[in-house]
């Protein structure tokens, strides 16, 4: 998904919120106004951190913001397991509740709001669209080997490791895996996150290599881009790896919380609508 310049003004408009610094915004701005057509977010986040530690050192940690939400959806996590258990089709809550642990997101949001995270958790419906699009996700899933989950942030894996564990249920002979960051970025979850809500349990955890809050495919390490060649079925999280991994010519789900402009606008729906859709592969769209 391409920088539009709108995007390129809020990227830039957030590191002067960092600092006045000249000579580093002078680097940033440079970035910026030299990007390749086909650079996204998330690379561009990604060299923005690198220019910034070589003038003010390694950012603040986000550790003791990922422990906390981590903590409080494992506190939630039995009495969520059974309003799960307890629906029609327990795959299909599962799925809404994770998409709505997408609001979880220190990099897309001013501020994570700890009642309105509550409150989305109480929004669990699906419209017409969306569900053609599960059925297409439960057709896909029947005849498949290989599922891959691409991750996005801590407290949301929570919800995630619950989808999984119906995702099992309902196709026992489908190997998970889940794909998170291969370092510390913003909140977004790694494997030590994956490790400490205990996801490991219910899927091969594979990282990105990189503290990238996306996935993009050439900066992989070897695991993760056969874990995205060999996956039958691929449900990616969140706006950053929708940024990173829509039109890339492959067949995958998307589900995230629209929480920018961008997104509003894209898919003309207000702010915190979550999203379910299906990009399919120029093989497949032929």
């Amino acid at each position: 998904m391409r920088v539009s310049e709108s995007c390129a003004k809020c990227l830039f408009d957030r590191q002067k919120h960092l600092t006045t610094n000249s000579d580093y915004l002078e680097e940033i701005s440079q970035i910026i106004k030299n990007r390749d057509k086909d650079d996204t977010s998330p690379y561009l986040v990604y060299r923005f951190t690198q220019v910034y530690e070589t003038y003010f050192g390694r950012k603040a940690s986000y550790e003791d913001v990922k422990k906390k939400y981590n903590d409080l959806v494992l506190s939630m996590e039995n009495h969520i397991r059974q309003r799960i258990e307890r629906d029609d089709n327990p795959l299909a809550k599962a799925l809404v509740y994770a998409r709505a642990g997408n609001y979880i997101d220190f990099g897309a949001m001013n501020s994570v709001d700890e009642t309105a995270f509550l409150a989305l958790l109480e929004e669990t419906s699906w419209n017409e669209a969306e569900t053609e699009v599960f059925s297409s996700f439960v057709r896909q899933c029947e005849n498949a080997k290989q599922f891959l989950l691409i991750a996005d942030n801590c407290g949301e894996i929570v919800l995630d490791k619950l989808f999984l564990e119906q995702l099992h249920k309902r196709f026992p002979g489908m190997e998970l895996s889940v794909l998170v960051r291969g370092e510390e970025v913003l909140n977004d979850a790694t494997a030590a996150d994956a490790a400490y809500v205990g996801i490991d349990k219910v899927a091969k955890v594979i990282t990105n290599g990189l503290p990238i809050a996306g996935t993009i495919y050439d900066m992989l390490p070897k695991e993760a881009k056969q874990a995205v060649d060999q996956a039958d079925v691929i449900l990616a999280k969140g706006q950053g790896n929708y940024e990173s991994l829509n039109g890339q010519g492959r067949h995958i789900f998307f589900s995230f919380l629209c929480k920018c402009d961008l997104f509003t606008s894209r898919f003309s729906v207000p702010r915190l609508t979550g999203i379910f859709v299906e990009e399919m592969s120029e093989k497949l769209a032929l």
